[in-house]
């Protein structure tokens, strides 16, 4: 087999579509889940612009290869959408990344892309069967942050959401647009911390073309985009005092100019700002304009932090259960009451993010059970639990241990819950799991050892 047989068959056999074309653009080589996602045959794709067989969304705007090429950066994970050959409409996620030759010059690029359909259908389910737009909360603090969502529904104020990293302001922002009046209209999201002060110009406002180095066309902005709807500006204290002002400019006068333009255009869009910072500390040391924080403080949502909503956690578990069970065709119905225990008494630093990471770990090693057990959870949360691999509570092998293990205890469950180091709960629902629970309790009974 030869070497561009091999390449070949190894492109063809991963589940993301990808392609890749030449410097004028046209596709010279597309793999079989392109084929199956775009409905385009290779005989027709190869050969022809790339637009007219992978008809993006991101297209309208601007090509992703012709971007990466702008900025020498390559996308990832950018969420879309494709029309396939039938013309019906397909979410997608793709990366993007320019091929270049020995002498580093720019060849051609590629773009490989994956359909997430499915992971649609998961957040459609979870967005009926949770609490509010997909956000689990039952303590009052999040309560009173649902009812003022409500209450500023029919209104376009501007809002600004704190909370520490991983707490969902993202997951609010997207709360408030589907409850406002300018819920049919576009949401455009940026996140501020991610681009250079030049760069994030061009990404807000736009530039001309020969506005820099680098502006080979005209490009239109974020602003411009969302004109008549909602944009979301996340991390917004990592914007310099000079964008600032900018911002300043067009949430006062709605007004703004292209980067290289000195044509001023009119935008009319609501504002929701996101930070983990403490404003007022960067406000003190002068990293943020106290002006332009009064302008998007109009209504203050303060989101707490994992640690301080703990009542909230039985209900995350069976959310992420829930989520899970869909995504790993699982069967898992409830999280033990000594892994329970220590998920209300970790500190969370990471919050609602690391919450799911701890839950989504203990799935995967979760076998053969239909709950999660204190040994299956990640090891930061679970270090006082003793969970070695010949006494592992979680292993279904384990009742025969431990059946062994009472036996040479004279049947003492307390004794057997010290040497385990779990909770004589454990114990109780382990032998109540193989029908042993009634004769434990009479045996016990009968010999004083309860």
């Amino acid at each position: 087999m030869d070497e561009i047989t091999t390449k070949q068959e190894i492109l063809d056999s991963i589940a993301e579509g990808l392609f890749t074309i030449d410097k004028e653009f046209r596709i010279n080589f597309i793999n079989n889940a392109a084929e199956k996602i775009t409905g385009f045959k290779k005989e027709e794709a190869v050969g022809q612009i790339c637009k007219k067989i992978f008809r993006c969304e991101i297209n309208e705007i601007e090509c992703p290869i012709a971007k990466v090429l702008e900025q020498d950066k390559n996308i990832f994970e950018l969420k879309s959408k494709i029309k396939s050959k039938s013309n019906s409409e397909i979410p997608i996620k793709l990366n993007a990344a320019v091929l270049k030759n020995n002498k580093n010059e720019p060849v051609g690029g590629v773009i490989s892309f994956r359909d997430i359909s499915y992971d649609i259908d998961v957040e459609s389910y979870l967005l009926k069967n949770t609490n509010f737009y997909g956000i689990v909360g039952h303590s009052k603090s999040m309560t009173d942050i649902f009812y003022l969502i409500q209450e500023i529904a029919d209104t376009d104020v501007n809002i600004l959401i704190t909370g520490e990293t991983g707490t969902g302001k993202e997951m609010i922002a997207d709360a408030i647009q589907k409850t406002s009046r300018r819920k049919d209209e576009k949401f455009v999201k940026v996140n501020c911390g991610v681009l250079p002060p030049n760069l994030l110009a061009s990404e807000l406002f736009g530039h001309v073309k020969g506005a820099f180095t680098d502006a080979v066309k005209d490009r239109v902005g974020r602003f411009e985009l969302s004109d008549g709807g909602t944009i979301f500006l996340d991390e917004i204290t990592e914007m310099s005092l000079q964008m600032q002002s900018q911002l300043l400019r067009v949430i006062q006068n709605g007004t703004f100019e292209k980067v290289g333009d000195s044509q001023s255009k009119k935008v009319d869009v609501r504002v929701i700002a996101a930070t983990n910072s403490n404003l007022s500390e960067s406000i003190k040391e002068g990293k943020f304009r106290e002006d332009l924080f009064y302008r998007l403080n109009v209504v203050p949502i303060e989101l707490p932090p994992l640690r301080k909503r703990i009542e909230d956690i039985p209900f995350l578990g069976m959310h992420f259960i829930k989520k899970f069970n869909l995504i790993y065709k699982k069967n898992i119905k409830e999280i033990e009451a000594d892994a329970l225990t220590l998920l209300t008494s970790y500190n969370w630093p990471g919050n609602i993010r690391e919450f799911e990471n701890a839950i989504e770990y203990a799935f995967i090693r979760t076998k053969d059970k239909e709950s999660i057990c204190a040994c299956s959870l990640p090891s930061a949360i679970r270090e006082s639990v003793n969970c070695s691999s010949e006494n592992e509570i979680c292993n279904p092998k384990f009742s025969v241990q431990l059946i062994k293990l009472l036996e040479e205890n004279n049947w003492n469950k307390s004794k057997v819950a010290k040497i385990l180091g779990v909770n004589r709960t454990t114990i109780w629902r382990q032998l109540k799991s193989i029908g042993l629970s009634i004769m434990f309790l009479s045996f016990n009974s009968a010999s004083g050892l309860l």
